[in-house]
C-alpha cells in the first residue's frame, strides 16, 4: 500500500485543526460493532477537558460540555454523529479494517483514503464537535455530544437510546454530505435475512469448473445512490448465470457478492460447472453479454468488468444440484433491487426502494441479505412484504428486523428558520432544504425526545460506503464557521 501523502491545499486553521482530529480518529479501527476503542478515545478526550461523560448500556457516548459565560441560561444544544464507519475496499487491498489505520490521500483540495473507505461518514462529525468545543473564541450554550454505536448496521445505538436522556433543545446531526443542504427528514428502514437450504451432489467427470466474476461496478451508498441506476454486481452476476443457464446444464458450487447492507454491491463471484463440450460456447457467451451489459452501463459504471476463467477442480468435485443452482438464480433476479417509488409529495426524492445486499454460501445454506428504505413506513413495510413473499416461494427462512422510523420534516421549524438567517449571514447565499432517501438518526432520537427541533448538514463527501469515499477540505471549513455562529447564536 501506498503512504499517506501530505496535503497540497492550504487549509485555514479551522480545517487543518478538525482534520487533525480526523486523522487520530482514523487511526483507530471502527467498524460497526467495533466501537469500544474509538469510544475510549472519546472519552479520554473528554477527560483532558474535564468535561463529564456518560456511556450508556448500549454503548453509546454522551459528552457534556459546560456553557460559556453569559449562556447559561440559552437553551442546550445537541451535536450528533456516530461512532462506526462503513468498512469497504478494492480487490487489491491487503487493508485489515480490525486493526490497520486508515491511510488518507490528499489530492488538491479533495481528501480520500488508499483503497479504502475513508470513513468521513462520519469521523467527521466526531472531529468537527470536538474542534469546535476546544476553540475558545466560540459562545455557546450548554452543549451534549451524541456519538452512537453501530448506525451503519440499523441504528442501533440511536433504536436503544433511552428516554428523555437528552436535555437538548436543538439536536444538530453532522453527517450530512453537502454543505450547501440542510437535510430535515429522511427514509425509514428495515432489513430482511433470507437463508436456502441447499443440496449438493459430485459432478459428472465430464463437467469443468470456471468461476465468473462481476467487478469495477461504481457501488455507493444504497440510499443517496440507488436512484443513480449504478450496477448491483449480484444482479449482473445472477443475469450472467441464467445467460449460461439457457445454453448449458449448469452447477452452482457457490455464490458470493456484496460487504455491507447499505452499500450497493460492486463486486460478486460464483464457481460452477459445465459440460467440457459446453466450454467454449460458455467462455463465448460470457464475453458476448459482457459486452451487452457494459453498454447499459457505461455512463454509471464504466469499470465495469466481467470474467470467466477455468480453474482448479474442488476436491471432491461436488455442486449444487442442477435444480437448486436454477433455483438459486431464479431467486437472485427475482428479489426487488433498485428505486419501487418517487414520493408524490416532494419531487424527484426516492420514496421507496431496496437494496440486494449481500449473498454468500456458508454451512450448506444461501445466505441473502436484503435492505428497504421509504419515507412512508407502510410502504416500507410493503416492500419488505413482497421481499418475504419471494423468498417463501423458494422455502427460504425468513427474518426481518424492527427497523427504523422515517424521520418526518418540519418545514416550519423555529431552528431552520434561525439556521437559514446565519447560513445567508456566514456564507452569503441560500440553503437548500432537503428530505433525503438515506437513513438518519434525528427520526428515533426525535421519537424519544418530545419538542426537540433537529436539523442535519455537513460539509461535501462523495461516494459514501465505497473506496472511492471523499471529502472536500474546503467545505469543512465553510461548515465550521457556520456551526461556530450557530452555537453563539441560536436561543
Amino acid at each position: 500500500m501506498a503512504k499517506s501523502t501530505k496535503a497540497t491545499y492550504k487549509m485555514d486553521t479551522n480545517t487543518q485543526k478538525v482534520i487533525e482530529y480526523f486523522e487520530k480518529i482514523s487511526a483507530i479501527p471502527r467498524k460497526s460493532g467495533n466501537e469500544a476503542k474509538i469510544r475510549d478515545f472519546m472519552a479520554d478526550w473528554a477527560k483532558n477537558n474535564k468535561f463529564e461523560y456518560l456511556i450508556d448500556e448500549a454503548g453509546n457516548i454522551i459528552i457534556k460540555v459546560p456553557a460559556s459565560p453569559k449562556m447559561k441560561k440559552h437553551p442546550g444544544i445537541v451535536l450528533q454523529g456516530h461512532l462506526d464507519m462503513v468498512c469497504e475496499k478494492t480487490p487489491d487491498s491487503n487493508h485489515d479494517f480490525s486493526k490497520d489505520p486508515i491511510k488518507f490521500v490528499f489530492e488538491n483540495e479533495w481528501l480520500k483514503a488508499d483503497k479504502t473507505t475513508l470513513g468521513a461518514d462520519n469521523g467527521i462529525a466526531m472531529a468537527m464537535a470536538m474542534a469546535l468545543t476546544e476553540d475558545k473564541t466560540i459562545k455557546h450554550p450548554e452543549l451534549e455530544l451524541l456519538f452512537t454505536i453501530e448506525e451503519e448496521t440499523g441504528l442501533t445505538g440511536a433504536t436503544q437510546l433511552g428516554e428523555n436522556v437528552l436535555k437538548g433543545k436543538y439536536l444538530i446531526n453532522i453527517d450530512s454530505e453537502n454543505d450547501e443542504v440542510f437535510t430535515i427528514g429522511c427514509a425509514g428502514g428495515k432489513d430482511t435475512d433470507m437463508s436456502l437450504d441447499l443440496e449438493y451432489e459430485e459432478v459428472p467427470n465430464d463437467y469443468v469448473p470456471f468461476l465468473i466474476k462481476v467487478g469495477g461496478c461504481a457501488g455507493g451508498h444504497s440510499g443517496e445512490n440507488i436512484k443513480c441506476e449504478r450496477a448491483n454486481a449480484i444482479r449482473v452476476l445472477a443475469r450472467m448465470l441464467q445467460c449460461v443457464r439457457e445454453v448449458s446444464d449448469m452447477r452452482l458450487v457457490c455464490i458470493t457478492g456484496g460487504t455491507a447492507h447499505n452499500a450497493i454491491p460492486r463486486d460478486a463471484e460464483a464457481a460452477i460447472y459445465v459440460p467440457a463440450v459446453s466450454a467454449d460456447e460458455v467462455k463465448s457467451l460470457v464475453s458476448c453479454c459482457e459486452a451487452v451489459i457494459k453498454n447499459e452501463f457505461r455512463v454509471t459504471d464504466p469499470n465495469m468488468k466481467i470474467t470467466v476463467t477455468e480453474i482448479n477442480e474442488t476436491p471432491d468435485r461436488r455442486a449444487m444440484l442442477s435444480y437448486v443452482s436454477l433455483e438459486v438464480v431464479d431467486f437472485l433476479r427475482a428479489i426487488p433491487h433498485g428505486v419501487a417509488a418517487y414520493s408524490t409529495i416532494i419531487e424527484g426524492l426516492v420514496e421507496t426502494s431496496s437494496n440486494l445486499a449481500i449473498v454468500c454460501v456458508k454451512d450448506g445454506k444461501l445466505h441473502v441479505k436484503v435492505s428497504s428504505r421509504s419515507s412512508e413506513i407502510s410502504r416500507r413495510d410493503a416492500i419488505v412484504s413482497r421481499i418475504e413473499s419471494v423468498g417463501r416461494l423458494v422455502g427460504a427462512n425468513i427474518k426481518s428486523g424492527n427497523g427504523y422510523v422515517p424521520w418526518q420534516p418540519d418545514f416550519d421549524s423555529e431552528l431552520i428558520k434561525k439556521c437559514k438567517d446565519i447560513y445567508k449571514k456566514v456564507l452569503k447565499k441560500e440553503p437548500r432544504i432537503e428530505v433525503i432517501h438515506a437513513g438518519l438518526e434525528c427520526g428515533l432520537i426525535g421519537k424519544k425526545h418530545k419538542g426537540m427541533q433537529m436539523i442535519s448538514v455537513g460539509p461535501n463527501i462523495h461516494n459514501c460506503h465505497s473506496p472511492e469515499e471523499k471529502v472536500e477540505l474546503p467545505s469543512i471549513g465553510r461548515i465550521y464557521e457556520f456551526l461556530s455562529t450557530l452555537l453563539g447564536e441560536l436561543n
